[in-house]
């Protein structure tokens, strides 16, 4: 059983749960210290912390099951864990369910409007693994899923929705929805064989890249929109300033016929950036 569940956290890489969790943060304690005038009680970030988790394994664990058959005829994927035969897809299931039970346990240890709100999230987060199949927007698809928990962070402490708020979603999720059109790229071939959608199989590769690099221009925008409609100061906009370098970078290395930096450009850089951005926040916070 140990054995099988480190394989599935192998499977779905937990290690990066970091892309979103900095986010998430970033939005509980914002929001708590805009809307409440205070900093989120550690059980608030324990709780948020739980439902992130439980969102994003149970995402990715779908996701798994549900581009099995898919994932096995592709060469770079084909070596996955449930594919490869190393983990049985009813355990794979069984990780499913007991992932979304934590996510519905911790927003109830929350507020009332993360409980309402919760099945929105679930949708997306179930959505998201049958887009490629019908729509090149899956990206878009995926940025909301995953912009959703920056949001639900700001919702975890204040109890409302606000334009902060929403603004801090619409970010991360051109954020997310960018570096995935990105990571697209180098499954065009496969994706046009198999009549799988994506940007870069509609629009092509150098297209696509360049609707990543527009989308990220609209991350670093809703970056300085948080900075002018939040009390945040000059430490946050040094951290956006160093977060757009980022992204300037992360597109540097890539290029519509070179494609061998893309994992740098995938996991490293955007790991660096949330990491970034929630440090210069706490910074700015903590200078008051």
């Amino acid at each position: 059983m140990l054995k099988k569940l480190k394989l599935v956290l192998d499977m779905i890489k937990f290690e990066h749960s970091i892309f979103a969790l900095p986010f998430a943060y970033l939005g509980a304690i914002l929001g708590s210290l805009e809307v409440k005038g205070h900093f989120p009680t550690w059980m608030q970030i324990f709780w948020i912390t739980i439902a992130m988790v439980g969102a994003r394994s149970a995402a990715m664990a779908l996701n798994r099951i549900i581009d099995r058959k898919i994932d096995a005829k592709n060469p770079r994927t084909a070596e996955r864990h449930i594919p490869k035969g190393l983990i049985p897809v009813s355990f794979a299931w069984g990780f499913v369910i007991v992932s979304f039970v934590v996510l519905f346990v911790s927003a109830f240890q929350l507020n009332i409007l993360s409980v309402q709100l919760l099945p929105i999230a679930v949708f997306f987060l179930v959505f998201y693994s049958y887009t490629k199949r019908f729509t090149w927007a899956c990206h878009l698809i995926l940025g909301v899923a995953t912009g959703l928990g920056p949001l639900g962070g700001w919702i975890a402490t204040t109890g409302q929705i606000d334009i902060e708020g929403i603004l801090l979603f619409l970010t991360v999720a051109l954020w997310i929805g960018g570096f995935d059109v990105i990571y697209a790229c180098q499954d065009v071939e496969f994706d046009q064989k198999e009549g799988l959608h994506s940007i870069p199989v509609r629009f092509g590769v150098k297209r696509g890249l360049q609707i990543s690099a527009f989308m990220h221009l609209g991350t670093a925008l809703g970056l300085f929109g948080l900075l002018w409609l939040t009390d945040l100061g000059i430490f946050f906009g040094l951290g956006v300033i160093v977060a757009l370098l980022i992204l300037i970078y992360e597109h540097s290395i890539v290029s519509h016929d070179d494609l061998s930096r893309l994992n740098t450009a995938f996991f490293t850089m955007n790991g660096v950036l949330s990491v970034i951005v929630f440090c210069f926040m706490m910074i700015d916070v903590l200078s008051r």
